[in-house]
This record gives structure tokens, sequence and C-alpha cells, in this order.
């Protein structure tokens, strides 16, 4: 096994109720749990991603020891003086190791049924935990409270002699154990003499012998993560990091449909109080863009090829080749946002939403986003099905929206609520739709259609350069017109619409610099918006500044902020969407696909080539 271990000392055990996002993340691709420094899952939803979280302590402010407490699934020990927990290596698999007073230890092994299974890949809406003693005599307390309709409601349970059954809101989840099951509903503390399996999971029979069946299922779903693994391209250094980033990348995919979600959680604030709680458990056309191309650099092909059916099915579905900036897993277009009143929030910082009225903004970045993605398929032979003219012909209709819209004003890819403007990030990627539409042509050997649209490139790119250059600043403004700065303008280099040897760059770059970096972390922007003035770093844009700082020759300042955004990680080794940029503490949403793509990203250009061990 390997991992990063905690062992949290006396004054750290006094503290293991107070939420925080040092949180170990477990899934399948079909649903996904995050694990708490004591052991207990504080966060899934069933029965997919977004659906309802029959665990929620994490938005919850009462403590598990309140008999009103609910939404969360606690083993613990009696007496605990210690707790470390690590994966399994190359897996998502987590094993929580809990010593007593008096000598005893028991591990805890939380996992995710997957493998492959008559020819299909068996992932089932399941949460499986393995309870060894391990030396000693301990006493173990076990307490399963799920909650139904966001927190609202504690489920119905019925009970035989080897299970308990939970109707929850969209489904009934049921428990198969030999541990007592009288003990287990009453939470009675009890000895463990022998290994204690549970498996919550579809109201069905258990079919084999609970035991074997669990320790079989354990064994493939280490054979299959390790398999994924071993294919996967990695930087030579860094390598930990990667791969622990990738896994959870993997997990963010809803393998159904091939969606990808922004984060697993919702409504984790940007920063204490801030209300800027946010449901990212949804698919964003930008974000699993950027995950793609992080995982396609690590050659996860799998991934890309899920999502390309996902990404076809919405475009077939696109009204007037209008596209919305996110959809739902299962590519649902209607997103209504509100509220559960039943939660208090995270640390009690309400609200806690749920669906994100974003679905309704006009963000023109998707056009670009939907090309780029597709633009592979077109070039890569080791794909089963490669790209063709007739995808070519549906992604023209995405081109000739970009096109259309490229000048007009968008919410921006930070998704402003009250406030509308023409964004040079938002024009650029319209620009790469023309530009890489132009490529796919050529490669299908239709030179009219290429020289269309680099035609069509070169009228956007010059409409940019005209409207967002400042030559009194020498650097581009974040707008048309204006005179402002985001971080996206570090993009232009990774879309290639400028070079890093451009002065233009190096100019906004310089500016983008002075304007919004804070020691050792980026803003997104330095601007009040409807929300006040932002007061944590959006880690993506500092990873973004560590490319730029590479491809411009301060590569040794890149790598020393790469080493230290790697400090920055959780116990598990990710990431969420904020730092706070004096104290360090991680804020957003958990664990954020942003935030790990730029660690592979920086990870993967930073890196000492293989042939530097020979």
């Amino acid at each position: 096994m390997s991992g990063v271990a905690n062992d949290p000392g006396p004054a750290e055990q006094a503290s293991l109720n107070q939420p925080s996002l040092d949180l170990w993340p477990i899934g399948n691709c079909q649903v996904a749990g995050l694990i708490d420094r004591s052991g207990s899952l504080v966060w899934g939803c069933v029965p997919r991603l977004d659906g309802d979280p029959a665990f929620c302590a994490l938005l919850d402010d009462k403590s598990p020891a309140d008999p009103q407490a609910h939404g969360f699934w606690a083993i613990g020990l009696e007496d605990s003086v210690g707790i470390t927990q690590q994966y399994i290596r190359n897996t998502p698999i987590l094993v929580t190791r809990h010593t007593d007073a008096h000598g005893g230890v028991i591990e805890v092994v939380d996992f995710c049924p997957r493998g492959m299974n008559h020819g299909r890949m068996y992932r089932p809406v399941a949460f499986a935990r393995i309870v060894r003693r391990l030396a000693g005599s301990p006493r173990i307390r076990v307490a399963l409270r799920p909650a139904a309709n966001w927190g609202a409601n504690k489920p119905v349970t019925t009970s035989g002699s080897h299970h308990i059954r939970y109707l929850l809101s969209d489904l009934t989840l049921r428990l198969t154990t030999n541990a007592p099951v009288g003990w287990v509903e009453s939470e009675h503390p009890f000895r463990i003499e022998r290994t204690l399996y549970f498996f919550l999971g579809p109201d069905e029979s258990f079919s084999t012998d609970l035991g074997h069946g669990l320790e079989e299922m354990l064994s493939r779903t280490i054979a299959e993560w390790r398999h994924w693994v071993r294919g996967l391209a990695t930087p030579h250094e860094w390598q930990d990091a990667v791969i622990r980033a990738a896994i959870t990348l993997k997990l963010c995919q809803f393998e159904e449909t091939g969606a990808i979600v922004a984060a697993l959680t919702t409504s984790i604030p940007e920063h204490a109080g801030s209300q800027r709680n946010w449901d990212y458990r949804y698919c964003w056309i930008r974000d699993a863009y950027y995950t793609i191309q992080a995982l396609n650099r690590l050659g996860a092909l799998d991934v890309l090829e899920g999502y390309l059916g996902y990404l076809r099915n919405i475009v077939d579905g696109a009204r007037g080749g209008h596209i919305q900036p996110l959809y739902g897993l299962g590519g649902e277009a209607v997103l209504t946002e509100g509220h559960a009143p039943a939660l208090a929030g995270y640390r009690g910082m309400g609200p806690v939403r749920v669906g994100n009225q974003a679905y309704e903004q006009i963000q023109h970045d998707a056009y670009g986003q939907i090309v780029l993605c597709n633009t592979q398929a077109f070039f890569d032979r080791r794909l089963y099905r490669m790209a063709d003219v007739a995808d070519f012909e549906a992604l023209q209709a995405v081109g000739e929206r970009a096109f259309l819209v490229h000048d007009t004003p968008d919410a921006g890819l930070w998704e402003l609520r009250t406030r509308a403007h023409v964004h040079t990030y938002s024009a650029a990627m319209c620009w790469a739709a023309c530009d890489r539409l132009a490529n796919i042509a050529t490669v299908l050997g239709l030179p009219k259609r290429a020289e269309f649209w680099q035609a069509r490139a070169l009228k956007v790119r010059e409409t940019i350069e005209a409207a967002a250059w400042r030559p009194e600043t020498q650097r581009f403004s974040a707008t048309f017109g204006g005179d402002d700065l985001d971080a996206s303008l570090i993009q232009l280099l990774d879309m290639r619409f400028l070079p890093p040897d451009d002065p233009r760059f190096q100019g906004t770059l310089r500016a983008v610099e002075e304007g919004l970096r804070r020691g050792s972390h980026m803003l997104r922007y330095a601007s009040e918006d409807d929300f006040g003035l932002p007061e944590t770093a959006f880690n993506v844009c500092t990873f973004w500044l560590i490319e730029a700082l590479h491809a411009t020759g301060r590569a040794s300042e890149g790598r020393a902020l790469l080493e230290e955004m790697l400090e920055r990680r959780t116990a598990a080794g990710l990431l969420s969407e904020d730092i706070d940029p004096v104290t360090g503490e991680l804020w957003g949403n958990y664990p954020q696909t942003y935030s790990l793509v730029g660690l592979i990203n920086c990870a993967v250009l930073l890196s000492k080539p293989w042939s530097a061990i020979r």
C-alpha cells in the first residue's frame, strides 16, 4: 500500500468532527463517496454523482454525537488514540487504521466495487466496507444513518436476519452484513472477533457468500484500477501526485453516459461566509474539455472516447447550434437552481444549492471547447472509432455558431450573473473553433472547407487584435473595449493564439502577474463582482501561471511554484477549487477537476524526461 498517511495527535483528535476538506474520495464512476479524517463516510450521492446525497453530513452542522444527526456512516473504535489513512497503491481504495488505548488495532477498507463481469463493467450503486481486527481486543461502534430528500428526512427502515433496508427518496438501499444487525441498528458497541463485511447496495439479496463475495470484489477492484493506471504515460517526476490526480479525474466521469462532473460536491463556499456556494455536480463543457486535455496527455483515451459519445449527443440535440455551458449527467438541459433548507451548509455557511442557474447563461467559449475536444478524434489512430466526414459536418454547425457570436457579449468563463461583456477568452475560443476546423478539413482532404475555415479564423483573430489590444499599456484586455484583467488571458498561450515569445503575450503576462498574483497564488480577477471582491485564489490560475513561466524562460520559478502547490494538497493528494493566499486553507468544491488538471499539465510539462534516469 502507498499514499499520504495522516496520524492525528491528541489535540487534533479533539477536532476530528470539525468539517474540513481533508477528505478521501472513493468511487466507481457510477457513485462516489468522501471519507473524513475519522474514517466516516460523510458525502455520497445516489443513484449517480448528481443525485440526492444519502450521505450529506459534510454540509450539516450537527455533531455525529447528536441523535438527530444523520447523513453519515461511521465505524469508530472505542478509546481511539490514533488514526492513519492511506490508499492502496494506484487505486481509490482507502484503508483507515484505528488504534485504541489498550493496543487494539483495526483497519477499515472502503471502496466502491468496479470490475469486468460477463463482458460488462460492474459498477453498482454500492459502498463496501471491510473491517479487520489486527491486534488486541478492539470494540467498535457502527452508526449507519443515511438521509433522504437532501437531509430533510431519515429513511424508513426494515430489517432481516442479515440485512437492513433504507427507503430513500429515489431508491432503496440494502445493507447486507455478517455483523450483528441488532447492534448495528442500535449503534451498540461490540467486540470485533472476526472480519466484518458491510455491503450497502441495491435492494436485492447478496447472491454469494458475503465474505467471499466482498473479498473477490475487492481483488477485482484493485486489479481494475491498477490495470488502468498501468496504461498511463506518466512523467518521470511527481508520479504519485499525477497518478492520484488522474484516478480522481476518472472518478469524476459518470461512465454510463461519458459526462464529467466539475467536482463531486456542492456548496463548499469559495471563502468563509462568501455566499459563493455553487453546485458543481454537473458536466460543464469547459471543465470537461480541460479534463480531457489533461488525461489525453497521459494517454487515458477511454475517458476521451466516453466523453465524445456524450458530446455528440449534446451537439445532435442542440437547436440552432446553441450550446449551454453545462448539462446534467444524462444530458439534461434544465438544471433549475434551488436550496436545500434542511442542511445548514459547510461549517454552517449556507445556502446549500441544488442545481445551477448557469445553465441559462450564454457562454461562447463552449463552442471552441467542443471543437477542440473532438479534434483529436480525426487524428488519433489509437481510437476505436475515429471521427469522419459526418462528424465534421456536425462540428461545422458548432463552428458557424462560434463565428456568429464571437464578438457578442456573454457571461464569460467565470459566469458572472448580473453583467455581460465581450470576453477576450470567449472570443479566442471561438477563433480556436474555426482554426481547428480548418485543420480537420485538411486531414479529411477537403481543401475548400479548409480555406473557408482559415478565412473565418483570420477574421476572428483580426477582431480580437483590434478590440482587445491596449497599445497604451502593451497588453490585451479581458474584455473588448475595456481595460480589465483576468487570469484567463494566460490561456491565449495554451490555445495557440499567441506564441510565448510574442511581445504582446509577454506584456499581457506581466500585467496579469502584477495585477492578480498574491504571493504564490493567482486570483481569477481582482475586481468586484456580484458577491463583492474575491478573497481566495483560484488554483487552476496558479497552474496556468506555472505553464506560462516555463514557456517564457522562467522554468526554475515555475518548478518552485509547482512544488509549493503540491505541498498545499490534502492528505489524499488532492486540491479543491480555491485557496486562501494568506493561510493556505483550501476552499471551494472538492475534489476540483480544474485544479487536478493544472497539476497534471504542469507535472508533464516540467518533469525531467524518462531518458534522464538511464
